[in-house]
C-alpha cells in the first residue's frame, strides 16, 4: 500500500487540535453573546426597543432587492388579514 495514511497518534493529535480550536471558538462566541446582550440592556435602558432593533439588525443583512420584496408581501400580507388598510387608487377619466 502506497497511500499515506496517518497513524494512530497522529490522527488523535489532529483531532484533538480541531476539537482545541472549537472549544476555544465556542468560548469567544459566549463571550461576545454576553456583550451583545449587555448591549441591548442599554439600549432598553435608554428607551429603545431591542426586539425591533434585532429586526432590523436582520433586515440590514438582507439584499436591497428581497427586503423590498418582503416588505411588499407583508404589506399584501397584513391587509388581506385586515392589519392594515390599503388606500384605493382612483383615476379621474
Amino acid at each position: 500500500m502506497s497511500e499515506a495514511t496517518p497513524s494512530a497518534n497522529t490522527s488523535a493529535s489532529q483531532l484533538s487540535q480541531y476539537i482545541e480550536r472549537i472549544e476555544r471558538l465556542e468560548e469567544e462566541k459566549r463571550a461576545l453573546m454576553a456583550d451583545i446582550r449587555d448591549i441591548y440592556s442599554e439600549a432598553r435602558a435608554t428607551g429603545f426597543e431591542p426586539k425591533i432593533m434585532r429586526q432590523i439588525i436582520k433586515m440590514r443583512g438582507l439584499d436591497r432587492e428581497v427586503l423590498a420584496e418582503q416588505d411588499i408581501l407583508l404589506s399584501t400580507y397584513r391587509a388581506a388579514v385586515g392589519l392594515i388598510e390599503i388606500p384605493e387608487t382612483t383615476q379621474d377619466s
